[in-house]
Order: structure tokens, then sequence, then C-alpha cells
């Protein structure tokens, strides 16, 4: 400043930096009256860039600039659905992520939305009505309905309008992002509010709900009834037989210490005599069954996948543990005995209950196929919590919905990833981009921005590479995953690149099918 006079340039910077603020707090404020039907907006606020800690949570460093808005969606009465939409306050890309949740939900996932924001994109997430807590759910059908698919949809359509009132237009494409619980709702929407996304990744999609969780159940009762539990060096001397005795003969490097294809898998637990009890081999060999009706024999859903046993959700977890059958306690109280569970009548009950709700087994798609969406689907074959067989179950009943496998991928393809636990991790490769991600990075190596390339530009992907990390960070190895029927198969050289494996055709189908009553 010179002689008193303040520069013109300093002053037309201060304008239009309180013209901007005023403009953003005006749209902020129109948030916050937003009128929609059963929806109240509670907080819209404006967050500056730096490190933000939501409510209950941990800080978040390094957030870039945005708007906040959480609201509560009450669709029914007694529904009470939760939800944040983060809008980038700069350099949004115009697109919209929508975010899954994981169990039995019951809280915003604030990484999701840091994620989003970061890489341009408006973004929400939703409790799907669980909170406080997932057993807050008895004797309430209405919130059931919530879980199952209304709070996802809820958020979707909220978001939107946000989105519409902050930007004053739409976004021009709009995806869904979520694995477990998540893949669920991806499915889910594709099924009922096909309309909703334009292009969806499914990861590990606990959509057989009921029956996904007869499976916990019938684990645990195994184990308790036979008051017989696993110590985790049992339980990893067991996944070490498996693969002494089949590592190799799918297609994968003899040295992996994960299975390629599980299907191609053959395992006499009676091997493990010497480390195992005859009540625990009874107990091992249930378990690899798989919940049946015990009146008729009949499937009611897949068991753990060889190879998975000692994974970190997998039988050490799962006989000791009671946090994933809330379905039943939805049904019976906080009360419910496992012990008077009976896997015919029972079950039957169950799926009279809650099915409606929160399966998500229709493979009717021709709605997503004819309106140009794109489905991305993928399991780890190392997942123990949502065993992959169930997924290609349903991808080959979507396969016979549409007449071809050929047709079917046009629009949906499935990825099997070898050695992958559930969501992630695991003893194979494990990453290949399976969140929101920056758009600038290959599609090659990332699956969300390789279904963003199909959805926006007609690209269907072919191949992703995917990496395992070590310890400290360095690249371990990297494999490529193809689309379903298709595995990576060593050919030579060295087993930690891509570029020594190929794509090729394996059987399709090979997995137990439940009957069709526990496909509904």
């Amino acid at each position: 400043m010179k002689n008193g006079f303040f520069p013109v340039s300093i002053f037309l910077m201060f304008f239009v930096s309180v013209g901007v603020r005023a403009q953003q707090s005006d749209a902020v404020r129109a948030i916050e009256a937003l009128k929609l039907p059963g929806v109240t907006v509670t907080v819209a606020e404006d967050i500056p860039a730096g490190d933000f800690t939501p409510p209950g949570g941990q800080p978040i460093k390094n957030l870039p600039a945005f708007v906040r808005v959480a609201a509560v969606s009450r669709p029914t009465p007694k529904s009470y659905i939760r939800i944040e939409i983060w809008l980038p306050k700069e350099r949004w890309n115009e697109r919209f992520a929508g975010t899954g949740n994981g169990g039995g939900a019951g809280s915003i996932r604030y990484g999701s939305l840091a994620s989003g924001i970061r890489n341009g994109f408006a973004v929400a997430n939703t409790d799907m009505g669980t909170s406080p807590h997932v057993d807050s759910l008895l004797n309430s059908p209405e919130r059931w309905d919530d879980f199952g698919h209304r709070a996802t949809h809820e958020m979707t359509v909220v978001a939107k309008a946000v989105i519409e009132k902050y930007y004053r237009k739409s976004p021009r494409y709009s995806y869904f992002v979520g694995c477990s619980t998540g893949g669920e709702q991806a499915l889910m929407s594709a099924q009922r509010y096909p309309d909703d996304y334009d292009g969806i990744l499914a990861g590990a999609p606990a959509n057989n709900r009921t029956h996904l969780h007869s499976l916990f159940l019938w684990n645990y009762k195994a184990a308790n009834e036979a008051d017989c539990f696993f110590t985790k060096e049992q339980v990893q001397s067991i996944t070490n037989a498996v693969l002494a005795a089949n590592v190799g003969k799918d297609g994968g490097y003899p040295g992996d210490r994960f299975l390629t294809d599980p299907r191609m898998a053959t395992f006499n637990p009676d091997v493990l005599d010497t480390c195992l009890t005859k009540k625990e081999l009874d107990v091992l060999k249930k378990m690899y069954v798989g919940p049946v009706n015990s009146a008729t024999g009949e499937i009611i859903y897949a068991p753990v996948p060889f190879g998975s046993e000692a994974g970190g959700s997998g039988l050490f977890s799962q006989q000791r543990s009671t946090v994933h059958h809330y379905p039943f306690r939805w049904v019976w109280g906080l009360d419910f005995d496992y012990r008077k569970f009976d896997f015919a009548a029972d079950m039957n009950k169950v799926d009279a209950v809650l099915g409606h709700a929160l399966n998500a087994n229709d493979p009717n798609l021709e709605t997503v196929r004819t309106s140009g969406r794109k489905i991305l689907m993928y399991t780890g074959t190392c997942d123990p919590l949502v065993p992959f067989q169930d997924a290609l179950n349903y991808y080959e009943r979507v396969v016979e919905a549409q007449g071809s496998l050929k047709r079917t991928q046009t629009f949906f393809r499935y990825f099997l990833v070898p050695g992958m636990d559930h969501c992630g991790g695991g003893p194979g490769p494990n990453e290949f981009g399976d969140g929101i991600s920056d758009l600038s990075k290959s599609a090659e190596s990332n699956i969300f921005v390789a279904l963003v390339k199909w959805v926006e530009e007609g690209k269907a992907p072919d191949k992703i590479i995917a990496t395992a990390f070590d310890e400290r960070g360095g690249v371990r190895m990297r494999r490529p995953i193809f689309p379903y029927p298709k595995f990576p198969h060593y050919t030579r050289g060295d087993p930690a690149l891509p570029s020594s494996y190929q794509g090729v055709e394996h059987e399709r189908g090979v997995v137990s099918v439940a009957a069709p009553k526990y496909l509904k």
C-alpha cells in the first residue's frame, strides 16, 4: 500500500474472493432449505481445505475444500436413514459416486467420502438405516426394507438433488462402488433401481443375504454343538494341506501360496488325521459341506472355498463369532438360541420374513443392458466370508437369462481374483483399484477406471493387472485377472510378472448350486 491507497489488484482479489464465498454460502443455504419428501437436511456447511474430523471419527488429512451435507430420510414413520454427501468446491469432474457400506452398516463410511472428493467426485454414503446398531432393527419390517434396498436408493435420490442444487446441473455420469454389503447394495440397485447408476462396481456381493448368514450359523453350530474348536495353527495346517495337494494344478504358478481356481481342487480331510482328532475332522467335514436343508438335504448356500480356511474371517473366526447372526435375532429376538435352529422349517421362516427385503437374487438385468449401463463384479478365490461360488452362480444365472455369455459380457463382466481374501488382502494379488480412483490412472491396472472407460467410451475391459505388495510397500507380484470364465495360467518366466501369464478359459459353473427356493 502506498500513500494510503489500497492497490486495485488486491481490492479486486478481495472482492472476487468475498463474492465466491458469498455465492457458496448462498448455495449452502439453498441446500439447507431443500425440500424433499420425508427428508431433513441436518447439516450443510463449508469445510475448508486441510484436515477434517468427522463426527465420532479420526481426523482425515489433506482434504480439498468441500461442502458437507448431512441428511435424514424417513420414507416410513419408523425409518431413520442417515445420509452424507460431500461436494468438491473446485474441480468437480461432473460425476457422482454412491458408495457402499459393510457388515450390518450403522455408521457413515467417511473414508469413502474422502476418497471421492480427493478424486473430483461428488460422493455419498448411508448408514443404511441401522444406526445406532444393527440389533436396533428387531421387529422393524420397515427398517429391514431400508437396510435391504431402500436406504441406498434414498441416498442416491437425495444426493442427486443436492448436487443439482449446488452445482446447478445434474451429474453427467453416476457410479456405484461397494464391496461385501456394498456389493449387495450394488446388485440390489441394478435389480430394483436400474436407472440410478450408469456404472456399478460390485465386490464380493452379499446379495444372497439370508442364505449367506446361514453359512455363518452352520459353521458356528457345527463347532459349538460338538464343543470342538480349531486353533489358529490347526486352521493354517488345513489350508497348508489343501495347497500342498492342489497348488499349480489349476493354471497358477506351482510356487503360489494360494489357489487360482478352487473349483478344480480336490481334498480329503482324512489326510489330517495326524493333527486333527476324529471329532475335529467331523466338524471340518461338516463345514466343507456347507448349510443344507436338514429335512431334504437340499443345498442352502456354498461352503467356504478350499484354500480360504485360514483367511481373516475364516473358520477360526466363524466357529466362535455371532456378529453375523443379526438376521436371526431380527426374527427371533435378542434371545435367539442357535441350538434350536432347524435348517429346514426355521430357514423357511427366515426367508419368509426377510428374504423379500434382503435378497438380491434376480438375474433379470435386461433393463440394465438395454439402457447401456454397465456392471463389473469381482470376488476373491480366497474369501471365506462371502464365498465366490455364490457370485459365480449368480453370474451364470444372468448368462442363462440373457441367453449367452457373449450377450451378457456386452454389459456385465465378472472377475475372479486368485488368492484375494474378502474385499482385499490375502496371499494373492489384491490391489487393482477397486475404490474411487483418479481417472488419469491406467484402466489396465484399475478396475474402477476401467468401468468409467466402459461406460463413457465403450471400451470393455478384457484384462486387469492386479498387484500384491510386500510389508514394506514394495511390489511382490503383479498378475493379470480376466473376465470369467478366463483364469491366469502361468506359461514361463518370472512368476511375479504379468507377462508370464495368459488367460485360459476354464469350465463354466462347476460349483455347488443351491436349491431354487434358496435363490430367491
